[in-house]
């Protein structure tokens, strides 16, 4: 299903991250909660500069922008990175090593991401075809998925435009 795009310019988390940070923020501490897991203060944190970030954020960064965190250390950041991913509020983008917020709690997915080599930006497509047929071909290869990210290079709708 197309949709328009009223933006100009692509956010790295459109259209997967919510609007409303905040509510985010407490839908994925209940969401945590109910899976008997922690939103930890390094956690929402980090969930918050995600859902924040107008593209993708290396760990790096991340680290140096938790303010008033003073023990966060780089194992601290990927901890929490990895938490948010284990929960399905982040996906990271192997080949940039970066990470991005995902606002589909509800369901689970695989991420498609279409990464544009002239400006850098990465849109998380909601690819439901694409997702469909993996699980169908790696069920018949007799293998279970558990997480996939695909991720397609090329230029994005600004820079060909």
């Amino acid at each position: 299903m197309a949709h328009a795009d009223t933006h100009t310019h692509a956010h790295a988390n459109t259209p997967c991250s919510p609007q409303d940070v905040d509510a985010f923020l407490a839908e994925a501490e209940a969401l945590a909660a109910e899976r008997g897991q922690r939103m930890t203060r390094i956690r929402r944190k980090v969930l918050r500069l995600l859902l924040e970030s107008d593209e993708p954020s290396k760990a790096y960064d991340l680290l140096a922008n938790l303010d008033g965190e003073g023990a966060a250390k780089p194992p601290t950041v990927y901890r929490a990175l990895d938490f948010l991913q284990e929960q399905g509020l982040a996906h990271k983008i192997e080949s940039l090593n970066a990470y991005v917020a995902c606002g589909h709690t509800s369901h689970k997915h695989s991420a498609v991401f279409l990464i544009c080599e002239t400006c850098g930006a990465a849109e998380e497509l909601h690819a439901v075809a694409t997702n469909e047929a993996l699980r169908a071909e790696t069920a018949a290869a007799g293998f279970t998925v558990r997480q996939a990210v695909i991720e397609a290079r090329g230029t994005c709708r600004t820079c060909a435009a």
